[in-house]
């Protein structure tokens, strides 16, 4: 009997986890993007940067930004730990590195300091269907990298997509995705936003973020440190 069990228990797939691990798992990244990449203040962002486009223009701008971020995210959160592993960087060592990454991004932000994204020149409005090439490169620099897929953002997407662990890799996408979702309607609707909440809502909303993110990354951090044996 112990030996059939045995055997069943060796055919179960690997990187499974319990549905109360995965659902705290899913949650905890959901709120690490979130705060990462916090839509509402990217958002007034997006606006500046917009400010002299139509309306299918900006939701040209808007989605292509955001599908360059989603695919950027995935890729390392697909193969980043793979590559690292080519080069002997152990998944303890990207959590104290990413830890601390995160937890400077959100005390940075605790304290009102957002990344400073210079006003391009300005963009004339679009004229039937075609889209200027400059706008193009506002939805690829700065708005997809580095405002959305920064080396926070992909920090954190790694460290919550550990190598051979299918499930939790699978529900950091996931949420991932739905976070690009709330960005690109936060993007679309940005005047309305803006009007409703002001310039005051935006800054109590990034200063929470940022303690969501400090904790998160001081959390990272100290996982790491416990994984890599130097506190016993």
């Amino acid at each position: 009997m112990h030996v059939y069990c045995a055997k069943i228990n060796s055919l179960q797939p690997t990187g499974t986890l319990p549905l109360p691990d995965l659902m705290h798992h899913a949650l905890t990244a959901f709120m690490a993007f979130l705060a990462m990449m916090n839509p509402v203040a990217n958002a007034v962002i997006f606006l500046g940067l917009t400010a002299d486009m139509g309306l299918a223009t900006t939701r040209h701008v808007a989605w292509r930004a955001v599908r360059t971020a989603f695919f950027i995210v995935l890729t390392f959160a697909l193969f980043g730990p793979l590559v690292f592993s080519l080069f002997g960087i152990t998944l303890p060592a990207l959590r104290v590195a990413g830890g601390v990454l995160i937890a400077l991004v959100g005390f940075r932000m605790l304290h009102g300091e957002n990344s400073r994204v210079s006003h391009p020149k300005q963009i004339p409005s679009e004229s039937g269907s075609e889209v200027d090439s400059s706008q193009n490169d506002i939805a690829i620099t700065p708005l997809a990298i580095p405002v959305l897929a920064g080396p926070g953002t992909i920090a954190t997407a790694m460290s919550y997509s550990p190598s051979g662990h299918w499930m939790q890799t699978g529900a950091t996408i996931l949420m991932f995705t739905l976070i690009c979702a709330l960005t690109f309607y936060a993007f679309v609707f940005s005047e309305r936003i803006l009007a409703r909440i002001g310039r005051g809502g935006v800054a109590v909303i990034t200063r929470l973020m940022g303690l969501i993110l400090a904790v998160i990354g001081v959390q990272m951090l100290l996982d790491g440190l416990h994984q890599s044996g130097v506190f016993g």
